[in-house]
């Protein structure tokens, strides 16, 4: 089994303070709790987090050019060309809605080559990959809590009775609705894609240790909850601009407030010159 570079920072005061937004990349073995972290990064954060496998079903049913090209691959069950996924990313990365947004890209790289591809076309738009973040979960600990793994299949929201139990069991804890198990979810398959994994990332995470040594962090924990506070701290130490949602809520620009000032002096002062034909005279 191919061994995983260590990336270990020494600290996270060796990095550099970039007061540009977050472009995050990833890579985790299945079952390391990716997803469960990503959803606690945007949640909490304005992050916008840009899975190619959502786009790639809303493009096709959206019967886009791109989703059009990519309907007879997909319903053939072969896998969509690397040009056509970089295609893809553009549509959203390049789209005004995502201008100076912080993002965490899912889905894409898995690769070398499709690496190498994504670094080359994220370098021609000015917005490289500014942090690639790897888990690493002891194989033994993914092994023994993929029985306890259930997802809601509308939202993919995923559940864990080892650490991240809903609050009823069996039920998502937003909409209510059942919980499933994945097909894949047993020991035999899973080993299947670990060995995949290590197979394809391996080289990857070398390939970024290379070209980008400062921007790869390794973070390391049995749970999402040993996990979520490296990552948090790391993201905050490393990214100035980055405001929770709560902040970004409370902070109004200086000059709204002072033309909302203005409105409601000008409105209050209107009302009273109103009153004042009809105050009886001898007043």
């Amino acid at each position: 089994m191919p061994v995983i570079p260590d990336t270990t920072p020494a600290s996270s005061s060796s990095f550099g303070v970039q007061n540009e937004p977050m472009r995050l990349l990833m890579l985790a073995k299945p079952g390391s709790g990716k997803g469960t972290l990503s959803g606690r990064l945007t949640s909490k954060y304005d992050i916008q987090f840009v899975s190619t496998g959502d786009m790639l079903r809303e493009q096709i049913k959206a019967k886009t050019e791109v989703g059009q090209q990519a309907e007879g691959i997909v319903a053939s069950g072969g896998l969509v060309p690397d040009e056509l996924m970089i295609k893809l990313l553009g549509t959203s990365l390049e789209s005004s809605s995502m201008k100076g947004k912080s993002w965490i890209l899912d889905g894409f790289p898995r690769t070398l080559v499709q690496g190498e591809r994504l670094d080359r076309y994220l370098g021609s738009t000015g917005q490289p990959l500014s942090l690639i973040v790897h888990l690493d979960v002891p194989d033994e600990i993914i092994m023994g809590r993929i029985s306890d793994r259930w997802i809601h299949p509308g939202s993919g929201r995923i559940y864990n009775y080892s650490y991240n139990r809903p609050k009823v069991d069996g039920l998502d804890d937003v909409t209510g609705e059942p919980l499933v198990r994945r097909a894949d979810d047993n020991p035999e398959i899973f080993a299947r894609r670990l060995k995949s994994f290590y197979a394809q990332t391996a080289p990857l995470l070398e390939y970024y240790q290379s070209t980008a040594p400062s921007n790869l962090v390794s973070l390391s924990g049995k749970t999402s909850d040993e996990i979520w506070p490296q990552l948090e701290s790391l993201v905050r130490s490393r990214f100035s601009s980055l405001k929770s949602k709560s902040e970004t809520k409370r902070i109004v620009p200086e000059a709204v407030i002072r033309r909302a000032e203005r409105e409601i002096s000008r409105d209050h002062k209107d009302f009273y010159s109103s009153l004042v034909p009809i105050i009886p005279a001898a007043y």
